[in-house]
């Protein structure tokens, strides 16, 4: 790798800390300058604009879900025992070591919701993409006999993503100290009443 990408690497990674505590917004060129040891100007020959870097902030996140969340699951059997992995790692996803604040898709969901641009359109199209892995492993459920032949796997994935974010509602904002219970409760049940 060279320097030049060794330290935007450097950068982007700074910056997904920032943006788990306070968001995409809450990127300041000036602050994430300071904070990697570089001049504005020498953060600026690698972003063209703070949008350039929100967006790879944001895809930088989706890698690091998909090696937090995605990968560990894929390892685990088709069907129900790979569906509970997802869901396993998903609940690890919020309180990983590299995201202090939470699930930067939790604050950018927040702030982009009604702003259209390409960073929403980030966002979507890989939230999105969660809720298709969900449905697709939930497909896989059914073909293997785990799950009933009726169940509708984009319903199952949205019931899913429901929990999940209810989770992340009250384990971050309320501190809610029965969050963590109240989600493996929930989604212990959804998965009993989805099985063949």
């Amino acid at each position: 790798m060279s320097k030049g990408a060794a330290t935007k690497d450097r950068i982007i990674e700074r910056a997904l800390r920032t943006a788990s505590v306070e968001g995409l917004e809450g990127i300041s060129l000036g602050r994430l300058a300071a904070d990697v040891g570089m001049s504005k100007s020498g953060l600026f020959a690698h972003f063209a604009s703070k949008e350039e870097l929100q967006l790879d902030v944001l895809e930088a996140a989706s890698a690091r879900f998909v090696d937090v969340v995605v990968r560990p699951a894929m390892q685990e059997p088709r069907g129900e025992p790979r569906v509970r992995s997802m869901f396993e790692h998903w609940l690890v996803w919020e309180r990983h070591e590299s995201l202090p604040g939470g699930c930067v898709f939790m604050h950018a969901a927040a702030e982009l919701d009604d702003r259209p641009g390409p960073a929403r359109d980030a966002l979507v199209h890989w939230q999105r993409q969660w809720l298709d892995v969900l449905a697709k492993a939930a497909r896989i459920a059914i073909d293997a006999g785990h799950f009933r032949a009726e169940l509708d796997p984009a319903l199952f994935a949205f019931q899913q993503l429901g929990l999940v974010l209810g989770y992340y509602h009250a384990r971050r904002l309320l501190n809610d100290a029965l969050a963590e219970e109240h989600v493996r409760t929930a989604f212990d049940a959804l998965v009993a009443a989805a099985r063949a």
